[in-house]
């Protein structure tokens, strides 16, 4: 596996443009709080880190990952936005449901940002176990939450790039 030996938030080597122009919303699923919690302070230090504005930053909480959609879909409607950021975190459990939480939160984000034309960023952990999930949300792997506010950041100054 890729991840075993490498922290999968390094971004050393890549360019990231400021994020001092656009307006993001993030939004975080309260399931495995202690994961999305970390993940969202990832998100929200990188946005910051790379030139985002405090007030340009719109966060709201939803009760599972299953609601990510939906509630991206409510920042999305004002169009004052320009990317959303959904976080959770998907733990495998002993039945089919995670299998089809996954599914309908990875379709439902692309649907969003297809439906608005805006990047709409899957930053949602599924993960076998709880491990996992704290490997990636600030552990040995990095933080998700980091990887997915970088996402943000280089889908709308490219979003801007083309519409410009």
């Amino acid at each position: 596996m890729a991840s075993q030996l490498k922290n999968l938030s390094d971004f050393s080597d890549t360019t990231v443009p400021s994020a001092a122009p656009y307006k993001f919303g993030i939004v975080v699923s309260e399931w495995n709080s202690e994961i999305t919690n970390a993940l969202y302070g990832g998100a929200y230090q990188s946005l910051i880190d790379h030139g985002a504005l405090p007030d340009h930053i719109y966060s709201y909480q939803v009760p599972g990952s299953f609601e990510l959609t939906s509630g991206a879909d409510l920042l999305l409607k004002d169009g004052k936005l320009d990317a959303v950021i959904c976080l959770g975190c998907v733990i495998q459990g002993e039945t089919k449901h995670f299998d089809f939480i996954c599914q309908a939160v990875a379709n439902g984000v692309s649907n969003v940002s297809i439906k608005y034309s805006k990047p709409v960023i899957f930053g949602v952990l599924t993960t076998d176990n709880q491990q996992q999930a704290l490997d990636r949300a600030g552990g040995i792997h990095g933080n998700k939450g980091v990887e997915a506010a970088v996402t943000a950041i280089k889908m709308a100054d490219l979003a801007n790039t083309l519409n410009n």
